[in-house]
This record gives C-alpha cells, sequence and structure tokens, in this order.
C-alpha cells in the first residue's frame, strides 16, 4: 500500500513539473515569433520606400540666358549655383506648381506692362521671384507684386499710407519696377547688374564692382542673399519655361485665370466700399480681390485725385 502511494506521488509530480515546463515555453515561443514579424514587416516597409521613390539629379540646359545676356556655363561656380536652384525649385514641388497655376493668371496682365514699359519680357521671373504673385509682405515690410519698400514706392510717386497703398496696384508698380531696373540698367550697362541692384542697391552693387574690380554678376562676391538672387530667377524661368521636363503635370484647366472686369474712373471719396460694391453688383471681397490697393473699408481721397477701380463682371 505504502509503494503504491509512493509511486502515484511521483507520477503526479511528473505530470505537474511536464505542465509548468509547457506553460514556461509558450511565452518564449510567442517573443521570437512577435520578433520575426517585426523583423519581418520592417524589411517589407524599407523595400517599398526604395522601390516607389527616387530623386534624381537635375540635368543643367546647355544654354540659358536672362534679357538677352548669355549665362557663362562654362564657369564651375556658376554651374554649381545655377544647379542649386534648379534643384531646391524644382523638388518643391507644391510651390512649383503653385506659381505655375498663378502665372496663368498674371503673366498675361504683366506681359503686355513690360512691353509697354520697354523691359525685356524676362523680368516677369523677377516678379515671381519676389512676391511669388500674391499679395503677403516681406518680413521687411516690402510689399506688392514687386515688392518695394514704403520709402522706394513714395521716391517713384506711388500713394503708399493706410488708406491707399499703391505698390499693391500691378500697373502702376510695373511701371514703378521698369523705371527703376532701366535707371540701373544705364547704370551699370547690364540687365544681370540691374537685376542684382533691385535686391541689394545701386549703392552696394557699385561698391562690390570696385571693391572686387570685376565688371559681370557672375563674377562678384555678394551676399548670400544678392549671390542667389538671379540664379534663382533663372531656375524660374527654366522650370516655368518647360514644365514637363522637370516633372510638372497638368491640365489647362488647373491654372488659375483672373476674372473678366471693367475699370471706372472715381475722383471722390467712397464712405463704404461694401455699398460701393453692391451699387455694381459685386462683393466687397469680389471688388477687393482686383483692387488690393484699396487697403481700407473706405477711400479717403480728400484731394479728389482720379484713381482707377477695376469692377468684376458677374
Amino acid at each position: 500500500m505504502k509503494t503504491f502511494f509512493l509511486r502515484a506521488l511521483m507520477v503526479a509530480s511528473l505530470l505537474i513539473f511536464s505542465f509548468l515546463l509547457l506553460n514556461l515555453a509558450k511565452p518564449q515561443n510567442n517573443v521570437i515569433q512577435k520578433t520575426n514579424l517585426i523583423e519581418k514587416d520592417t524589411s517589407i516597409v524599407t523595400k517599398n520606400v526604395s522601390d516607389s521613390y527616387e530623386v534624381k539629379a537635375v540635368k543643367l540646359p546647355s544654354y540659358i540666358e536672362f534679357a538677352g545676356e548669355k549665362v557663362p556655363l562654362s564657369k564651375a561656380d556658376v554651374r554649381e549655383r545655377l544647379d542649386r536652384e534648379l534643384l531646391v525649385n524644382t523638388y518643391w514641388q507644391s510651390n512649383g506648381l503653385l506659381l505655375m497655376k498663378r502665372a496663368n493668371k498674371f503673366f498675361p496682365l504683366i506681359e503686355p506692362l513690360l512691353k509697354e514699359y520697354n523691359l525685356p519680357d524676362d523680368f516677369k521671373y523677377l516678379c515671381v521671384a519676389e512676391s511669388a504673385l500674391i499679395q503677403v509682405p516681406s518680413y521687411k515690410g516690402a510689399a506688392g507684386y514687386w515688392h518695394f519698400m514704403p520709402k522706394t514706392g513714395k521716391e517713384y510717386g506711388l500713394e503708399v499710407n493706410k488708406n491707399v497703398d499703391e505698390r499693391y496696384n500691378l500697373k502702376l508698380s510695373t511701371k514703378v519696377a521698369a523705371e527703376y531696373l532701366k535707371r540701373a540698367k544705364a547704370k551699370f550697362g547690364s540687365w544681370t547688374l540691374a537685376t542684382a541692384a533691385y535686391n541689394a542697391g545701386n549703392g552696394r552693387i557699385s561698391q562690390r564692382l570696385r571693391e572686387q574690380k570685376v565688371s559681370s554678376y557672375y563674377d562678384l562676391l555678394l551676399n548670400p542673399e544678392t549671390g542667389r538672387y538671379v540664379f534663382r530667377i533663372l531656375a524660374l524661368k527654366e522650370i516655368m519655361s518647360n514644365p514637363k521636363k522637370y516633372g510638372f503635370i497638368y491640365d489647362q484647366e488647373d491654372l488659375y485665370t483672373y476674372p473678366e472686369v471693367r475699370e471706372i474712373i472715381i475722383d471722390s471719396p467712397i464712405e463704404d466700399l461694401a455699398d460701393f460694391a453692391k451699387k455694381y453688383n459685386t462683393t466687397y471681397k469680389e471688388l477687393k480681390i482686383v483692387n488690393p490697393w484699396l487697403r481700407e473699408t473706405n477711400l479717403n481721397n480728400s484731394t479728389k485725385k482720379e484713381y482707377r477701380i477695376k469692377i468684376p463682371i458677374n
């Protein structure tokens, strides 16, 4: 009886021991399986990224010019600086596409103005570089399509105050830009240097030319902003003139268009622009969109000045 009891106890002990071993082994197997799954998933994600995304070098054009002036691409430094701006503006895809959409809206207005004011057509890309064709002032206070500082605008005859800011008037500000650039061209003998002066000022460009004893923008060592300025304009010209070459694909209906408008002449104050808009079957918002130079909700005009106001045709 005693022997039978001892045997039964030994069998029970073995069964309990075996059960415990099996349960202890299970979590380890789960960990191993989970680890393998994680490693497997990670390898799949890595493979998907490498297979579906490529960043390609941009091929430089064999020839490029600005306002009829050839860019010396034979110089390694010039090639590298142009390459930088082409890369930045090619792979900033959302911004590039927005610029092309807006260009379809504003270039038909800018191009005839440049022709009227005897400025090369390439300067429309300077306008793009300055303002991106939107009404957002710079942190320094430059504003309008051509980004004039208040002082510069006033010096060239623009009205700049809280009520009216003609830096936002495309026709008037384009005329001022043309006057500034043509004077700079007469001073420096080069549209490229005139463009650099538009960014840095005539005085600074004159000083750097004297100090460094050179006569070309492409031979000047300038501050980073002005050193990149002309190359950014060149890159915008190249990409916006050849969008498909740089991967920008769109249909004509994807582009923005300027609303149809007519102009009226006003030589008296307007107490409330919302009421004024209603008189012409439009809204305050639509009126301000096409007349961004009207900065407040009224037009003071105490001097009886003649203003040309665009009226949207709905």
